[in-house]
């Protein structure tokens, strides 16, 4: 039974049978186990798997322990690395954790012992990856603000980003053009448990639908004219991941039907394939429109809404966010002034007033542009 901190163990030693004692002896803690003879075969395991411990055998042919532990180390500073050592080399081990090692076993060593340092090490290792995770939450959470503003509705709305991003709840954002919904989604995604895999965007509104189709599913080769390859789909891509479907509104009726059925199977056929790909992706899904009349116009599938729709985000637009506004300028201006290398001071009272008082039907994105138009001329 794994226990509820599993972890995953990677072995390297040339000595057949320390490796099958630590793999018996890391199974019974629930801890999953790969093992290699030597540096280049652990190199290039330790890039396939990232595992959150490893054993590393001192001397071994080829790539050496203490090389191996530079390595590593470099791969993933946190990483906690056990050397193996005989008894007349500990002088080497204690070196190498001053190098940056987290313990040493000598041969022959105790069970019990490896146990408590196993123990210990995957308790560290979650401890460190909880504070990282943590820290990446507040570092979006301010970014989030920085980049669309310190107003209360921003403040709540940054509030049930960071409440969602716990979850793997499919959410559908919606805004008005240019009001920040890829910005929202790309803090979903680093909040997440899924933050280390691909955050894949795909613009529904700007592919046409003969293409929708194998932008998400992929194709094989020769499947169409046109396809000398085979390709992914964006489901592909994104495994492991979030899948950000950017104007979802825009999809036609046929394709949110074959949207849905990928949704309920987890499972996806290139064009001209034949055999399912399973996949696995958190759905971000954004709209300019209100899907729910959406729906009542029978433009948008309900069964795919309510699929879509387990969380949902609205981003005010501009013009109800004041506070936003000038902030934003300011920030614009002073970024505008650093690529250009000029020093337009500040806003004068008619300027901000004028600011404050325009609709700004394009939201952010247009009174960034019009802030760099402005420092430009």
């Amino acid at each position: 039974m794994v226990n509820k901190d599993s972890a995953r163990i990677l072995i390297i030693d040339d000595e057949l049978d320390i490796c099958e004692i630590l793999v018996r002896l890391m199974k019974k803690e629930g801890y999953e186990t790969s093992i290699a003879s030597d540096g280049e075969t652990g190199l290039r395991v330790f890039r396939e798997q990232w595992p959150d411990i490893v054993f590393l055998d001192f001397k071994m042919p080829g790539i050496n322990g203490m090389e191996m532990l530079k390595e590593v180390k470099n791969l993933d500073q946190d990483i906690p690395v056990v050397i193996i050592t005989a008894y007349a080399d500990i002088a080497g081990a204690v070196d190498a954790m001053r190098t940056g090692a987290h313990d040493y076993l000598s041969k022959p060593f105790v069970h019990e012992e490896v146990i408590r340092i196993a123990r210990r090490a995957v308790s560290e290792r979650k401890l460190k990856q909880r504070v990282k995770k943590l820290s990446r939450r507040q570092d979006d959470s301010t970014s989030l603000c920085r980049q669309m503003g310190p107003s209360d509705s921003i403040g709540r709305l940054i509030s049930k980003v960071n409440r969602v991003a716990a979850s793997d709840f499919s959410v559908v954002i919606l805004g008005e053009t240019g009001a920040g919904k890829e910005l929202v989604a790309r803090a979903i995604h680093n909040t997440s448990r899924r933050s280390e895999k691909p955050f894949v965007a795909i613009d529904c509104g700007a592919i046409q639908e003969t293409l929708i189709e194998s932008e998400l599913f992929g194709h094989e080769k020769g499947s169409f004219t046109g396809a000398v390859a085979q390709k992914p789909g964006k489901f592909e891509t994104a495994l492991g991941g979030t899948l950000f479907l950017d104007e979802i509104s825009n999809m036609t009726l046929g394709s949110q039907a074959k949207l849905l059925r990928v949704l309920q199977e987890k499972k996806v056929y290139r064009i001209g394939g034949q055999k399912p790909i399973d996949v696995d992706a958190r759905i971000l899904a954004a709209s300019n429109q209100d899907l729910e009349n959406a729906v009542e116009s029978g433009t948008f599938r309900d069964d795919l809404f309510y699929r879509l729709s387990e969380f949902t985000i609205r981003i005010p637009p501009l013009r109800e966010r004041k506070r936003d506004i000038l902030y934003l300028a300011q920030r614009f201006l002073d970024t505008t002034n650093l690529e250009l290398g000029k020093w337009v001071k500040d806003f004068s009272k008619e300027a901000l007033a004028a600011l404050k008082a325009y609709n700004w039907p394009g939201n952010v994105r247009e009174l960034r542009s019009t802030i760099r138009q402005a420092v430009s001329g």
